[in-house]
Formats: structure tokens, C-alpha cells, sequence
């Protein structure tokens, strides 16, 4: 008698688990939908490329209701190439080159879900696409000739900030410039350039998600003691 109770008991356990797992999911796919991309109309004529010389973009989804006035702008993370080679190599990937880019999910602070996100899921959310492998700071005119490279990530993120300054964020209450990794560190370094360019919004802030590093030779020798 005990085992059959315990049977069922695992039984409605088992079913629970499945239902939540799949109510979960559905939560997931409807408040966090696909995201198509939207490459810069004057990309090339500006230099907003990639590494490859490609169109740069962004991904947007518009704010609505209580979030209709406030902005979020976000900068990934993705390492960065130190040579020659890293970067070359890293045309091959998404990571320098917009060919084969089509949408991308939207989650955490960029999601839709209020139970999750309750801050930020009605607010006009961008995620610019982090392709120039140095943190959207890289300005040089000149394009490798050997390579091909071009290291243009600071004008992939004005050009890219005008447009969302076009589309409305220029009148915005609120904006949040936000970023992790690479796109933490890009944070921190255009905090108050971005700022500068906002100048009406009532409140402008940087969040820098793990975006500060130590030179790892510095903080190898910096952390070494005699014990």
C-alpha cells in the first residue's frame, strides 16, 4: 500500500515538473521574442563597418506604455583581438563581420517578461552588435591592405546612437547606457561622451557589468606574495 502511494506521489511529481517545464518555456518564447536585425542605411558612406568592412547593426524593439519615454542602449561582450591574426580570424565569426546575421533573442535586462524584468521590459531596448573586436572605441581611417581590416568601432557606435537619437531617444527621460565584458568596458569608456549627446533626458546612467580588467601580466606580479 505504502509503494503504491509512493508511486503515485512520484507520478504527480514527474507530471508537476513536465507542466512547469513547459509552461516555462512558453513564458520564455512569448515574452522574449525573436529580434530581427537592422543594418545602418549609411554604414558604409559613414565607416560604421565591421571588421570586415560589412554594414554594422543593431537590434530594436520600441517602448510602449510606462516605458515609452525611457531608453535602453546595450553593448555586448566578446572579447577583443590583440594581433593581426585574432582579428582576422575573427572575420570568420560574428564576431567581425555582419554576414549571416539575422535576429537574436532578447533576455535579462533586455526582456519583455514584467515578472522577470519589471525595470526595463516596456522600454525602447537596443542591442547594437559588437563586431569591431575592441569595444567600440577603434577610429582609424586607413584600411589594412593586406587584411582588409577595418578598425572602426567608434563609428559604429555614434552612428548607431544617431539613429536611435532620430527614431525618439533625443526627447527620452530616462536612458540607460549598459553593457558586459567588451561591451562593460565600452560602457565605462563612452559614459560621458554619450551623456554629452543627451542632453535633455532627465537622467542618463552607465551600468558596467564585469567590464573593468587587469593587465594580466600587472596583476600576476601585483598579487604575488612571499609566504
Amino acid at each position: 500500500m505504502e509503494k503504491s502511494i509512493q508511486t503515485t506521489a512520484d507520478y504527480w511529481t514527474k507530471l508537476l515538473i513536465c507542466a512547469l517545464v513547459l509552461l516555462t518555456t512558453q513564458v520564455h518564447c512569448h515574452f522574449n521574442p525573436k529580434i530581427n536585425v537592422t543594418f545602418l542605411d549609411n554604414a558604409v558612406s559613414r565607416g560604421a563597418v565591421c571588421l570586415d568592412g560589412t554594414p554594422a547593426g543593431y537590434h530594436y524593439e520600441k517602448g510602449y506604455g510606462t516605458g515609452a519615454d525611457n531608453w535602453l542602449v546595450y553593448l555586448p561582450g566578446g572579447a577583443w583581438c590583440n594581433t593581426k591574426a585574432d582579428c582576422v580570424a575573427r572575420t570568420k565569426t560574428v564576431g567581425g563581420t555582419s554576414i549571416n546575421v539575422t535576429h537574436t533573442w532578447y533576455g535579462g535586462i533586455l526582456g519583455a517578461n514584467p515578472i522577470v524584468n519589471p525595470d526595463f521590459y516596456n522600454w525602447h531596448r537596443t542591442f547594437i552588435r559588437y563586431c569591431d573586436g575592441a569595444s567600440f572605441m577603434a577610429d582609424v581611417e586607413a584600411v589594412d591592405p593586406e587584411t582588409n581590416l577595418h578598425l572602426r568601432g567608434g563609428r559604429i557606435f555614434r552612428a548607431v546612437v544617431d539613429t536611435l537619437l532620430a527614431k525618439g531617444m533625443k526627447n527620452a527621460k530616462n536612458i540607460l547606457l549598459a553593457g558586459n565584458s567588451a561591451g562593460g568596458l565600452a560602457t565605462i569608456l563612452h559614459c560621458d561622451r554619450f551623456r554629452a549627446l543627451v542632453p535633455n533626458a532627465s537622467r542618463v546612467k552607465c551600468l558596467s557589468d564585469s567590464g573593468f580588467f587587469l593587465h594580466a601580466y600587472a596583476s600576476r606580479h601585483l598579487f604575488e606574495f612571499d609566504l
